[in-house]
């Protein structure tokens, strides 16, 4: 905790903590610097710092634990897999289109794996019919070779299969709209895929 000493030195190591944690943290540094005292004002310093460090490790935990990615050679999707690789890493939105069984739904939350997507915050998949989630986060999990809600986890309407672990959260609009309502930032996710999109008018 040594080189948490000053609210800037703590404002730099808050980029390498969780995604949702950062604007929480950056708000109790500036209440920090409001105490009256130096004393106060350190010891709630130095709470935050303990928190930031937190936030870190469980990043650095998670990028530890991020799971290996492989690819069906037979899907169209994975074939095309480095060129759509780039593009997610060089773009900040990317529009892919392809035939109706080319492999983008399954394939491309692993391309952002592959990418360290996920790690920071997760990666946000979203359904237009609740039958479609599940279908596909099993169907995801089964690929990574985890049980579903670890890795790859749901979340629709009555039903919430996602935990610390998950790497991958798929749902439908509806949720991401709610979520929307509380968190208008997203701060949860590093990354949004919205499929099926030509559906509704999201």
């Amino acid at each position: 905790m040594t080189a948490f000493v000053t609210a800037s030195t703590l404002k730099k190591h808050l980029s390498n903590a969780m995604y949702k944690d950062q604007f929480r943290l950056a708000r109790r540094i500036d209440g920090a610097l409001k105490n009256n005292t130096a004393e106060k004002k350190e010891l709630a310093l130095v709470k935050v710092a303990c928190d930031i460090q937190t936030s870190i490790d469980k990043r650095a935990l998670r990028l530890e634990n991020l799971p290996e990615v492989s690819y069906p050679e037979a899907l169209p999707v994975s074939q095309k897999k480095d060129i759509i690789l780039e593009a997610i890493r060089d773009n900040q939105v990317v529009i892919i289109a392809g035939e109706t069984g080319s492999g983008k739904t399954t394939q491309i939350p692993k391309i952002c794996l592959e990418l360290g997507r996920g790690v920071s915050g997760l990666i946000g998949h979203t359904q237009p019919r609740r039958i479609a989630a599940r279908t596909v986060a099993n169907r995801i999990a089964e690929e990574l070779d985890s049980e579903l809600g670890e890795t790859v986890g749901y979340r629709v309407r009555f039903t919430d299969k996602v935990s610390d672990k998950s790497y991958i959260k798929l749902m439908t609009d509806g949720i991401l709209l709610a979520e929307i309502q509380n968190d208008r930032f997203l701060s949860q996710y590093d990354t949004i895929i919205i499929d099926e999109a030509h559906e509704r008018s999201l």
